[in-house]
């Protein structure tokens, strides 16, 4: 890649759901190109590209993943495979030189992410998380409201993610939890992320319950993070549940409430705070498309050789809580994370 290039070559490793937002994203991003689109299933590629790029004529339909590997116009790749693949075409993708934005989870075990980790340094490549919420302004908004002092100091933090389950949609739950299945792996990441988010260090315990179906994947999970000193992070997450994606972050003085983590690009996000002296007041912050803002991030980041937002040690981190969790769920016990 030459010092003068200012837009970045993009390729989609898969055909999944989340591409009707990233490929739009793509196209949208002023320092990005899509290149290809890969799939295994035979036509899928095409049919996703003439479903949300039908304009763009010159976008590739592949119906081998290995081959958008060794492309050699692509300078980085959407990973958006299932969770249990990421991992392994994470790995490839690396070795041959390709720069990676991974789906979450990144991995489903800690030894994946340490392995990724390694083979990114020693490939010179930039690995990110895909966690695309971090990328709309309203955290910054959250953030800055917490740094004022009006709230106090945090003390706990309480996330909520869920939708119901559709039929379209089962084969998030056909598998069971070691294999990549059930919600926590699905939806958890972001509250697992959300709720280590607002403290300055990491858990060192955590406990949760989970209602588990035939196929030993969770349809609910529920817990909480020990972080020392009185200080918690409730976290929820469910395919049973009405739609929510909402965190509560409260101090010693009052709290803030994101009441829309996914918030929709065409919205103006609303950030609500309130104090033990009667305070009360909604912010409101300009809609904003937090995939395309991703996807400028990091191909900023790759173009200028920059450090991504969302670090490798942050990803091991999520997945070490996550995994904990889940440990928890299945020994029926609090484990210690630190």
């Amino acid at each position: 890649m030459t010092a003068e290039k200012s837009i970045l070559n993009w390729g989609i490793l898969g055909a999944a759901r989340v591409t009707e937002k990233l490929i739009p994203a793509i196209l949208e991003a002023g320092n990005a190109r899509l290149v290809a689109v890969a799939s295994r299933r035979q036509g899928a590629a095409a049919e996703v590209i003439e479903k949300l790029a039908a304009g763009a004529s010159d976008i590739e339909a592949i119906d081998d993943p290995e081959a958008l590997l060794t492309h050699p116009d692509i300078d980085v790749i959407h990973l958006p495979m299932a969770n249990e693949e990421h991992a392994e075409w994470a790995l490839k993708a690396i070795a041959h030189g390709k720069h990676l934005l991974i789906e979450k989870p990144m991995a489903l075990t800690v030894e994946d992410i340490d392995a990724i980790t390694q083979a990114a340094k020693e490939k010179g490549v930039k690995v990110m998380e895909g966690f695309m919420y971090r990328f709309h302004p309203q955290h910054d908004a959250v953030r800055e409201i917490i740094e004022s002092g009006v709230i106090g100091e945090v003390r706990t933090v309480s996330t909520r993610f869920a939708f119901p389950m559709k039929p379209a949609r089962l084969y998030r739950v056909n598998r069971p939890i070691a294999h990549g299945g059930g919600a926590m792996w699905d939806i958890g990441p972001y509250a697992v992320h959300t709720a280590r988010l607002w403290f300055e260090d990491e858990p060192k315990a955590v406990t949760a319950v989970a209602k588990l179906n035939e196929h030993g994947a969770d349809l609910s999970l529920s817990g909480i993070f020990d972080y020392g000193d009185g200080r918690f992070a409730q976290f929820e997450m469910s395919f049973e549940h009405a739609r929510r994606s909402i965190y509560e972050v409260i101090g010693t003085l009052g709290g803030v409430t994101c009441h829309t983590t996914w918030q929709p690009a065409d919205e103006i996000a609303k950030i609500s705070w309130w104090t033990e002296a009667g305070q009360q007041e909604t912010v409101e912050v300009p809609a904003a498309d937090q995939f395309v803002n991703e996807i400028e991030h990091f191909s900023d980041c790759v173009l200028n050789n920059t450090d991504p937002l969302l670090s490798l040690a942050d990803a091991r981190a999520n997945c070490r809580a996550i995994v904990g969790a889940l440990q928890s769920v299945k020994e029926g016990k609090t484990i210690k994370l630190g």
